[in-house]
């Protein structure tokens, strides 16, 4: 087998290196200094990268995550709409076709519950939950107040009537509370 040997490596003195030998080696204490020294140079690198991937894994993780839950939001948004036009078709039924005994009018009026319970109950599945913020303390983040009602025996600031639903997303609003707030009672505790 040949013998291998290493090329030699010419370091300035610049590279605070000491100068070779006289028989043009390296001093071999010298060398093993700048081997250690690019060693650890070079482990720390490589700790840097490892710890910069772990935090791009992560971060990737989160934003898979958040697309998953908050990429439907414009969507559901949009379906919004059509969840509170249900509720209005139902609320507008007159009483006497509430109370009707015909047949075909009970099934309709009970068809339309139905596919509105289902649909909010579709949309919760997908992360949309309505908010119930009726008899709850006004909150902006939460509400948009509309109209302030008198009325001396709930706090003030208490929500009363809720014009339309709101509905979160996650931990994000994706519609606030229409609401109507009570006005002139008791100071409500924060």
């Amino acid at each position: 087998m040949p013998d291998e040997t290493l090329p030699e490596t010419n370091f300035s003195a610049a590279d605070g290196e000491a100068p070779s030998t006289a028989e043009g080696n390296q001093d071999p204490f010298v060398v093993l200094q700048n081997l250690q020294r690019e060693n650890g140079e070079l482990k720390d690198r490589l700790l840097r990268t490892l710890a910069d991937m772990e935090n791009m894994r992560r971060r990737t993780e989160k934003e898979v995550a958040d697309a998953k839950l908050y990429g439907v939001s414009s969507f559901a948004r949009d379906m919004l709409s059509f969840a509170d036009n249900l509720r209005r078709a139902v609320e507008n039924i007159p009483d006497e076709l509430h109370k009707s005994t015909d047949s075909a009018i009970t099934t309709l009026i009970g068809g339309i519950e139905v596919i509105e319970r289902d649909f909010i109950s579709r949309l919760a599945r997908h992360g949309a939950k309505k908010m119930e913020p009726l008899g709850t303390k006004f909150d902006p983040n939460l509400h948009e107040a509309l109209f302030e009602v008198p009325d001396e025996t709930v706090p003030n600031g208490t929500v009363v009537k809720v014009v339309e639903d709101g509905y979160t997303i996650g931990d994000r609003m994706l519609r606030p509370a229409k609401v109507g707030i009570s006005r002139g009672g008791a100071k409500s505790a924060s």
